[in-house]
């Protein structure tokens, strides 16, 4: 069966090919009247025809592809985000690539590498870690490199994060109100920013009461459920009196200190209160549903990808950063102790 061409959807719409081409973009259909547009789509799709993205960019200069880097396609919390990028770029007929990480900064350098050979047009970083800045920046002559979740102070790489130093101040706050007072937390990695201003968010709010945080002297390698699982069962092994509450930095730890606390015959929250970070779909499942801290992620995606399309169109890449703000959301992993306590 013969390529349905420009032409052929022109003629049958009764159009020039330039009309057509344009009423077929994204980016000038709106110098086509809508009845045109509408009628040239329709037109299009009854023919069946495909448009052939790789040439319409490289005649622009771009390949129509933005890099979507992520540190772990097994954390929930990475879906939303990815949709939100997903949604924002499709309307403009654009598509993501996405790589993972795992957290490595080698394996970090190798995708960086092979985005800028595949000439995308911009990169959205999830998974940046401290020892990924040099990469970056360098990464950023190439191409425009914008931030998501994580950010890397002082880079100059734009960013779109969460006020993460207030959502620790969020869980700490809610379990001095829930009358705890001997409060541990569980730290992700300290290299990662959001882990970060996590823990001194924490230690901060409850230090305005007068109560140390209780914490291990290990921190996660990785933001994932077993360093959740490890740390946890580290924390049961040392001697003296277990706290009442805990503080863990995301929700994949959260399942695996839960796990390590059933494991051990211990029950939450009568013997342990725990609060974890994201809310991500699950916590509202587990056994007991567990309190979290909210990252709305679907908006940092769209917000990113809107960061990164205007970088691509000529605006100026700056260092500055867009906060969103974080949302506890109590559940019954902290709101059953003080019924049980």
């Amino acid at each position: 069966m013969p390529k349905v061409t420009l032409k052929d959807v022109a003629d049958k719409a009764g159009v020039h090919p330039s009309t057509v081409s344009r009423a077929l973009d994204p980016a000038k259909g709106f110098l086509v009247r809508d009845d045109t547009v509408a009628r040239v789509r329709a037109v299009a799709e009854e023919l069946g025809y495909q448009g052939d993205a790789v040439a319409s960019g490289l005649r622009r200069g771009r390949t129509n592809t933005l890099g979507v880097v992520v540190a772990d396609l097994g954390n929930p919390f990475i879906a939303p985000v990815v949709r939100g990028i997903e949604n924002q770029l499709e309307g403009r007929g654009l598509m993501a690539l996405i790589a993972e990480t795992r957290d490595d900064h080698v394996r970090m350098g190798r995708v960086m590498n092979n985005l800028a050979a595949r000439r995308v047009d911009a990169a959205i970083v999830t998974g940046a870690r401290t020892g990924d800045e040099r990469l970056l920046r360098r990464a950023q002559q190439q191409m425009p490199v914008v931030l998501a979740s994580r950010y890397l102070p002082g880079s100059g790489i734009p960013a779109i994060i969460h006020d993460d130093e207030r959502g620790g101040g969020l869980a700490a706050e809610h379990l001095l109100q829930l009358g705890h007072r001997r409060i541990a937390q569980l730290c992700g990695p300290a290299d990662i920013s959001s882990f970060h201003e996590r823990a001194v968010g924490f230690r901060n709010r409850l230090e305005e009461d007068g109560v140390v945080a209780i914490e291990p002297d290990q921190t996660a390698d990785r933001p994932v459920l077993e360093e959740g699982r490890r740390l946890m069962e580290l924390f049961l092994d040392q001697n003296g009196e277990l706290p009442t509450a805990i503080f863990v930095h995301n929700d994949l730890m959260a399942f695996g200190a839960l796990e390590a606390l059933g494991i051990r015959g211990l029950s939450c929250p009568r013997d342990l209160a725990i609060v974890g970070y994201n809310d991500t779909p699950m916590t509202a499942f587990t056994n007991p549903p567990i309190t979290t801290v909210r990252l709305p992620g679907y908006e940092l995606g769209r917000m990113a990808a809107d960061t990164a399309v205007m970088l691509m169109e000529g605006g100026q890449q700056t260092g500055s950063s867009l906060v969103l703000q974080p949302v506890l959301v109590p559940r019954h992993s902290t709101l059953g102790w003080r019924a049980t306590a």
